[in-house]
């Protein structure tokens, strides 16, 4: 498992820690939890530094599944194993689960009304607001190299603009970000 620097002098995390943190992320993260957890685990509970998160999201883009489930499985290990990436999981997933059925249920009932896919409209657009928002937060706080930057652009040119795949864009970039932070490391 990869190595992700904490924020300084914070101490483990308790199992009911852990439980709470990610259950107020699932609690709050209507529309997309990455501007949620990366306030909840960086700036409320102090687990992880911005670049920690920066990380750590990093590497849980480049897996398969959501990416704050990732990180709750990746945390929860880190800091008590195996019960504590299921404490996390469970925690992230428990208010969701129960909204989304609850919620699946009324826009069943109302699917039809115009109103119904106005509202589904205005809801993708913040979504989308929230996403762009937490990426510049990133960037700006994670303190990265000029290769990351154009690492970064490239992500952003390949996936957003030339709408190429994401895994195949990961298969190029990967590789080219060792090279690049190899040769970095080896300047400095």
């Amino acid at each position: 498992m990869a190595t992700i620097e904490t924020a300084a002098d914070t101490p483990r995390p308790t199992l009911p820690a852990l439980f709470t943190g990610f259950l107020k992320i699932g609690l709050m993260g209507f529309g997309g939890v990455g501007p949620v957890a990366r306030h909840i685990i960086v700036a409320e509970r102090g687990w992880l530094d911005d670049r920690g998160y920066a990380e750590l999201i990093g590497i849980c883009q480049a897996l398969p599944g959501a990416n704050t489930v990732n990180a709750a499985v990746m945390l929860g290990d880190r800091f008590r194993g195996a019960f504590g990436a299921l404490t996390c999981v469970f925690a992230l997933m428990a208010v969701p689960l129960l909204s989304l059925v609850a919620i699946a249920n009324l826009y069943d009932a109302v699917s039809d009304h115009p109103l119904a896919q106005v509202a589904l409209t205005g809801a993708a657009a913040s979504a989308a607001g929230l996403i762009l928002g937490t990426a510049a937060r990133l960037l700006t706080k994670a303190g990265l190299a000029r290769w990351a930057w154009v690492m970064a652009a490239g992500a952003f040119l390949a996936v957003g603009v030339l709408r190429l795949p994401m895994l195949p864009a990961l298969l190029v970039l990967v590789p080219l970000s060792l090279i690049a932070a190899t040769f970095g490391a080896r300047r400095v």
